[in-house]
């Protein structure tokens, strides 16, 4: 066929696509977050509300499933859009505030701003997110159509210039896509940040016809979830992106790799292949050319080191999910023993808008060695948590102070552990370090796939380095000896410091260990599974010491290193709030009418002090647990 044909397809198409979308938009729209995070605050809940209410009043107006706006912390979310008002964004979402909204604005014309999150268009009347500090920081590249497309019609995709990059990547050479990407310096999102194109070029070396494309999107990180939000909130991107690789490499077959657990992800996705296929945009002779390429999920067990590229690959062809010594590399021997590319979920989101945009544009944002955005998920002890997409270079500052407006409860910032269970946990000294994969490994961090979590005064070091630990050693498939037996090890010693057990000898065990497990483990699960032990050693090696010279945790979370006793000047004898929160019954009136602890029954939850009256405040905290002398001789 000839080069015009490919874009008079995609025109087609497009026009189509817009028609119907256009006539959509012309009346009153309710746009309800239902990806994961929306979901579980409510949201599927909210949808049904509104659809009764709407009802109810006889209004012509159309309840849309979209995905991730990216705001989290206020979902419920809904985007109101009504033909001669702002489209407006509403959080904390209640039944109560649903009535209202059909009540006041969609069937009458108040929009109700009091309740508003923000507009999402420049008027007079209301500010849009640009207005606050988070929007001066953000840059929606591959987040730009979450949270505002209904996830389930490709029309919506397509109205957008989905698939455009497509069409014109048609009328060129393969290698004219290659380059394009080359140029780019596009950096592989999934951690290690290995140039794309040079991984595309090493598959098409290989000089063998049969060749594979792979999207990994087994993000078992915990407190992550910017892949998945992706693939429930813009599916036809990644598909597009993939499409793009195989046309590059001469591939005829991909498979996008995808958590059994994220049964969203799944189904949106496999909607969108099917989509796709009755289009003409995938499968045989796409858009009508002689290239053909088609895709299918393979569903995840769930098992953290299939992240590895190896691991993943063994898992797809029924072997145990263990990692493999390379070389030879997935691009010359991978699925099946052929040529293979296998990028992450965000790596392939991008190449679209390079390929439309071009190498030069794309490298305008970010830094020079490190072009294009972050995508994280900012989670934690911050005040707006959720998705956020923001330009290479950014800094650790930034992202939590401006972009997550700060921690809550006016706390003081301690760390964040950035890179996942994998990463490293960086101090208030490395605030001002950018965003990108070099800065972050010379301060002893990764980027990892993009988790972020916000520790504030708090939390205690010496247990947060445990808890990822924890989580490394139990998901490591126990291949190499380093990493089965000395996450173990430093396990044991973790959790007896966290008791005030240790010596001085026993920290330095500890760092020996953790070096030797970074450097004679086979994949990268265990060579960063030290991270969070060593950068915590090398940051917060006072708290460490606390725990064993003092027996004191700082935080007051290490439970052996605390205990819980109440003041009796400052007992009300006529409140007996303690006493009804506690779930062993470990607390009990005295003779006197004052209140007590038994500290044999106390679990140390926590609930006691924080039912405590303010106005009373006899509850206390003691770290090292040492009673009051009078109560010590009355104990024994």
């Amino acid at each position: 066929m000839s080069e015009s044909d490919s874009q008079a397809i995609y025109e087609k198409l497009y026009e189509e696509a817009k028609k119907k979308i256009d006539a959509k938009e012309n009346k009153a729209q309710v746009l309800v977050g239902t990806a994961t995070c929306g979901v579980s605050a409510g949201a599927l809940k909210i949808k049904e509300d509104f659809e009764r209410e709407i009802k109810e009043k006889d209004l012509d107006v159309d309840v849309v499933e979209v995905g991730c706006i990216g705001h989290c912390y206020a979902e419920p979310l809904a985007v109101i859009a009504k033909p001669g008002h702002p489209a407006v964004c509403y959080g904390y979402l209640d039944d109560g505030l649903v009535h209202r909204l059909v009540e006041d604005f969609l069937a009458g014309d108040d929009p109700s701003y009091e309740y508003a999150l923000a507009a999402l268009e420049r008027n007079d009347v209301f500010p849009t997110f640009e207005d606050f500090p988070r929007g001066q920081y953000e840059h929606k590249l591959i987040l730009e159509n979450c949270g505002f497309i209904d996830v389930r019609d490709i029309n919506n995709y397509i109205a957008r210039d989905g698939y455009k990059a497509l069409s014109k990547a048609l009328e060129k050479e393969p290698s004219a896509v290659l380059e394009e990407v080359k140029a780019a310096n596009l950096r592989g999102r999934g951690g290690a940040g290995f140039p794309a194109g040079i991984k595309w070029e090493a598959c098409i070396k290989s000089g063998q016809d049969e060749k594979y494309v792979i999207c990994n999107a087994d993000e078992g990180d915990p407190g992550a979830f910017m892949d998945r939000s992706i693939l429930e909130s813009d599916p036809h991107l990644v598909i597009e992106g993939m499409i793009l690789c195989a046309y590059a490499i001469g591939a005829q077959k991909g498979y996008l790799y995808i958590r059994a657990e994220y049964p969203r992800a799944v189904g949106h996705v496999q909607e969108a292949l099917d989509q796709a296929r009755a289009k003409g945009l995938l499968g045989e002779s796409i858009m009508d050319t002689e290239f053909s390429f088609d895709l299918e999920i393979f569903q995840g067990s769930g098992a953290f080191v299939c992240g590895e590229a190896t691991a993943l690959v063994n898992s797809m062809e029924g072997n145990m999910g263990m990692p493999e010594s390379r070389p030879p590399r997935l691009a010359s021997q991978g699925f099946r023993g052929k040529p293979t590319v296998l990028n992450n979920v965000k790596t392939f989101a991008y190449v679209p808008y390079i390929i439309n945009r071009g190498a030069d544009w794309f490298k305008e944002i970010g830094t020079k060695d490190n072009p294009g955005t972050a995508v994280f998920s900012l989670v934690g002890k911050v005040n707006n948590t959720g998705l956020v997409e923001v330009p290479m270079g950014t800094t650790l500052r930034e992202l939590v102070f401006d972009v997550g407006d700060g921690l809550r409860d006016n706390k003081e910032f301690k760390a964040v552990q950035i890179g996942g269970p994998s990463g490293g946990c960086l101090p208030e000294s490395a605030l001002d370090v950018p965003i990108d994969f070099d800065s972050l490994h010379e301060a002893g961090a990764i980027m990892g796939s993009g988790g972020l979590v916000v520790l504030d005064e708090n939390d205690c070091m010496v247990s947060v380095s445990r808890y990822f630990l924890e989580f490394t050693q139990h998901e490591s498939c126990g291949k190499c000896t380093f990493c089965r037996l000395g996450t173990k090890h430093m396990l044991d010693i973790l959790n007896g410091i966290t008791r005030g057990k240790g010596d001085a000898e026993t920290l330095e065990l500890l760092k020996e260990l953790a070096e030797d497990v970074r450097d004679g483990s086979l994949c990268n699960l265990g060579k960063t599974a030290p991270n969070p032990v060593l950068t915590t050693l090398e940051y917060f090696m006072d708290e460490y010491k606390a725990h064993i010279e003092e027996g004191r945790c700082p935080a007051g979370v290490c439970r052996e290193l605390i205990l819980y006793y109440i003041e009796p000047p400052k007992c009300s004898k006529l409140c007996n709030v303690c006493v009804g929160s506690c779930p062993t019954e470990a607390i009990f009136t005295r003779d006197d009418g004052l209140k007590e602890i038994d500290q044999e029954k106390c679990v140390k939850c926590d609930n006691c002090l924080k039912a405590c009256p303010p106005e009373y405040n006899a509850i206390v905290k003691l770290s090292p647990p040492v009673l009051p002398p009078e109560k010590e001789k009355t104990a024994k």
